[in-house]
Formats: structure tokens, C-alpha cells, sequence
């Protein structure tokens, strides 16, 4: 069994990472989707929510690609999580030329850490290439639609931790 690790803060998960994972479902039998917790960051959303959000979101892909998907958080080192999962790809969604420049050294990093976990680079689609969960969180906390951005669920969870 293929085994890869999509790894992120999914905070919120977007169209654009539900893109790389309907994808990496062609290259993978089993994804696991890893929310990371790191200590210096302030996600909108606590651990539970992403977690809840991201696997509500994405249990339509894993039934339409036939893909056993799994979401976990992980606190460590991404090569330590997918070594942990089982898994031997790392999963890594780039939008620009920005992304490739950052993925390529923390690629190079994790080559370093763990030679025999590889990283896998998906280009964003056309369609969710602008998609980024910074602009996202942006918009949504001054009124603005998501809907075209995110999975309904997240659309109507946007909506309600800014209602107030």
C-alpha cells in the first residue's frame, strides 16, 4: 500500500487543498492529511474545529477517488509524522513561484532528515491557484463571500466565528 502525508495547518482547508487531495489520490492508496500544531502559531480555528472541518470537507473526495483518507495532528517534525503514519511521500501543493522556492528547501531539509521519505510537488489547478487560506481567513473576517473558495461546511463555520 501507497501511503502519502499531506501535511499543513489547514486553517481553514480551501478548494485549493481539496484540489491537491483529489490528485494525490491518483498517486496514493491512503492519505493522511496531518494538521499541524505548532506552538508558535495562532490558527483561527483550534485543533478540534480543523480537524473536524478538514475531515468533513474532504470525506466527499476520499468517496469519489476510492482513496482511504485519514486526518491527524501532528506537533513534530513532518518527517517524524510521516514516518509515524507509514508513510513514504510527502505530499506538498504549490501555487507560485514563492512556494516552489520555500517547499524546494524544506524538501531539502527533510531529504536531509529522512532519505527514504520523498517529496512529492502537485501544481494548483488553474482554478484554486489563487486560493490561499491567509486571504481567505482576510475576507471572511470583513463580511466578504468564500463560498467560491471553500467547502460549504468551512463557508458556514467562516460565518460564524466572525458573527459576533
Amino acid at each position: 500500500m501507497r501511503v502519502g502525508l499531506y501535511p499543513g495547518s489547514f486553517d481553514p482547508v480551501t478548494y485549493g487543498h481539496v484540489d491537491i487531495v483529489r490528485r494525490a489520490a491518483q498517486l496514493v492508496d491512503r492519505l493522511v492529511i496531518a494538521i499541524g500544531t505548532h506552538h508558535d502559531k495562532h490558527p483561527l480555528f483550534t485543533t478540534q474545529e480543523r480537524v473536524k472541518l478538514t475531515s468533513e470537507a474532504l470525506a466527499p473526495v476520499a468517496k469519489e477517488t476510492g482513496i482511504k483518507l485519514e486526518v491527524t495532528t501532528y506537533g513534530n517534525l513532518t518527517v517524524d509524522a510521516a514516518k509515524a503514519a507509514g508513510a513514504t511521500v510527502v505530499i506538498r501543493g504549490l501555487r507560485d513561484a514563492g512556494d516552489f522556492d520555500h517547499e524546494m528547501q524544506m524538501a531539502g531539509m527533510n531529504q536531509a532528515l529522512a532519505p527514504e521519505i520523498e517529496t512529492v510537488f502537485l501544481a494548483s489547478s488553474p482554478d484554486s491557484r489563487h486560493i490561499a487560506a491567509s486571504l481567505v481567513r482576510q475576507i471572511a473576517a470583513m463580511g466578504g463571500d468564500v463560498s467560491s473558495f471553500v467547502p460549504p461546511v468551512v463557508a458556514a463555520a467562516l460565518k460564524k466565528k466572525f458573527a459576533g
